[in-house]
């Protein structure tokens, strides 16, 4: 069926070696917001987990993004920076394939997340009585649970239809990473049907969570004007504010390079934004979270004051271990 085609068995991650001259730059800019977004998301799970103030449904899922958002950007930004410093950008069928499917698993499990945080806040205002009883660990932890495997089950699929598909000629992915459409594009066999399969499981994901918390905010809204006092809504709304930030910068994003249709010419345009979402966004999440809840500044002045008095003991016992 292939005629006289050659089966491709490694790929070259083309990414950034359209601009040769901004490599080195690239590569410091990315470092740096790559060491940024380690510490800023370790130092939120950290101060959720010794702040018994921050221990409620709201901050345990928030951590639970935390997490995901670091994992995600470690499967990515460390091939990305070694390939910026490298002549040799090649990468095996199998590597390739599991960087796809651990990526889009995790990208799936941190909207997931982003739509139980919004059940999280509907509950919160809607029924904050019985928000204890709705929203207890044990159904945080179900959530979680949920957002993971589904994002496993959906990233599977698409893995298995993209993988079965033959790889001949070309073998440059014009990206920085395996992701869907610019490996696809490379098969000689894809098929419009298969290109309909794969809209349809990404829009399950990206489409359908953000409708979830679409609905959530819509209730949420509702539920808001009707409260008697000026100071109630603005405090219903602030502790919303951070998330629905986070999820307008996320889905914007990932919506324009996912769900938009395609051009041939429109690989370097999608390269760019997919920057915004493995880079951009993971690094926005915590500071965001951060600088609009005074619980969270508190708890991380309290972390990282504690960091700095141990790393000064430290180095005061040096100093008089060598006096």
């Amino acid at each position: 069926m292939m005629g006289n085609h050659t089966t491709v068995s490694t790929f070259l991650l083309w990414g950034f070696s359209s601009f040769p001259d901004l490599q080195n730059l690239l590569f410091v800019m990315i470092f740096f917001s790559h060491v940024t977004i380690l510490a800023a998301n370790v130092s939120i799970m950290v101060a959720i987990k010794l702040s018994h103030n921050l221990h409620t449904p709201m901050y345990f899922l928030l951590s639970g993004l935390s997490f995901s958002e670091t994992c995600t950007t470690m499967v990515v930004i460390p091939r990305m920076l070694v390939d910026l410093l490298s002549d040799s950008k090649t990468i095996s069928l199998p590597e390739c394939a599991t960087q796809m499917f651990l990526f889009l698993s995790l990208a799936g499990n941190n909207c997931f997340i982003m739509a139980a945080m919004s059940y999280d806040r509907y509950t919160a205002i809607h029924n904050p009585l019985h928000y204890p009883i709705l929203m207890t660990h044990k159904i945080c932890l179900q959530l979680m649970m949920a957002s993971y495997v589904t994002g496993i089950v959906v990233s599977l699929c698409i893995v298995l239809i993209v993988f079965n598909l033959s790889f001949c000629d070309s073998s440059i992915i014009q990206h920085f990473f395996c992701d869907i459409t610019p490996v696809a594009s490379l098969a000689c066999d894809y098929t419009l049907f298969q290109k309909m399969i794969l809209l349809a499981l990404t829009s399950f994901v990206l489409v359908g969570t953000f409708v979830l918390i679409m609905i959530s905010y819509v209730f949420i809204v509702l539920t808001v004007v009707k409260m008697p006092s000026a100071r109630g809504r603005y405090k219903a709304f602030s502790t919303c504010s951070s998330h629905l930030t986070v999820v307008c910068i996320h889905y914007g994003f990932s919506g324009f390079v996912h769900l938009r249709p395609k051009e041939n010419d429109s690989f370097h345009e999608d390269m760019l934004m997919s920057v915004t979402y493995t880079v951009l966004t993971p690094l926005l999440n915590p500071i965001v979270y951060s600088l609009r809840n005074k619980d969270m500044q508190i708890a991380l002045r309290r972390v990282l004051g504690n960091v700095s008095r141990f790393f000064s003991q430290i180095a005061s016992k040096r100093v008089s271990n060598t006096s």
